[in-house]
């Protein structure tokens, strides 16, 4: 994948919010699941909406995103809103965290080529400590009939099947597929067709 920074470096460029400043609805219904205090990496943080969120539950976030303008978002909406976050500008194609050195991990709407997204769950769920939380909500190919968000590249969107299998290794508490409203800025809203998951790393792994 070949600069993925430049498409949202022009779409972060803007003054707003264009993804909107509340978290996702999905990530704030499951954040409880996440070791209280333990560290969370944020996959595609985008402009900071969800980091934020975490930040002000106690938990320390690391943020990784290939757009320097987003990552300059995240930092301004942090700062606003009196929290700490560590700010990582990587393609996450070569990005590799820390084995175990995660309490959660969280994507959400983080849609990547499917074989960058292959290696880039299995370093999460390398990243996670045992007891662990991975929390992910994407778009599914069912979505493309929607047209309210996301990709129309049917090759980035997401499977509940795929993630069963890219997922192996963790215990899966929840993988859904749904349709549901969402409203999250100018770029996600209406009727969506989503993936949802709640992965856990088991004692011992």
């Amino acid at each position: 994948m070949s600069d993925p920074g430049s498409f949202w470096d022009v779409r972060f460029a803007a003054e707003h919010y264009v993804y909107g400043t509340a978290p996702n609805d999905f990530l704030a219904a499951e954040a409880a699941r996440i070791p209280a205090g333990g560290a969370v990496l944020s996959l595609g943080e985008g402009e900071g909406r969800n980091a934020t969120f975490l930040a002000g539950r106690g938990h320390p976030v690391t943020c990784v995103d290939a757009s320097i303008e987003g990552l300059r978002k995240t930092e301004r909406l942090a700062a606003a809103r009196g929290v700490r976050l560590t700010l990582v500008h990587a393609d996450l194609a070569a990005y590799a965290p820390a084995p175990g050195a995660f309490a959660g991990v969280i994507s959400i709407y983080c849609h990547l080529p499917p074989a960058v997204r292959r290696v880039a769950l299995a370093r999460a769920a390398a990243a996670l400590a045992p007891g662990g939380v991975l929390l992910l909500e994407a778009y599914t190919p069912r979505q493309l009939r929607h047209g309210t968000g996301g990709p129309r590249d049917e090759a980035l969107l997401v499977e509940p099947a795929a993630l069963r299998e890219e997922l192996a290794g963790l215990e899966l508490a929840v993988l859904r597929e749904l349709e549901r409203d969402v409203h999250e800025g100018e770029f996600h809203h209406g009727r969506s067709a989503v993936v949802q998951a709640v992965a856990v790393k088991p004692a011992g792994a």
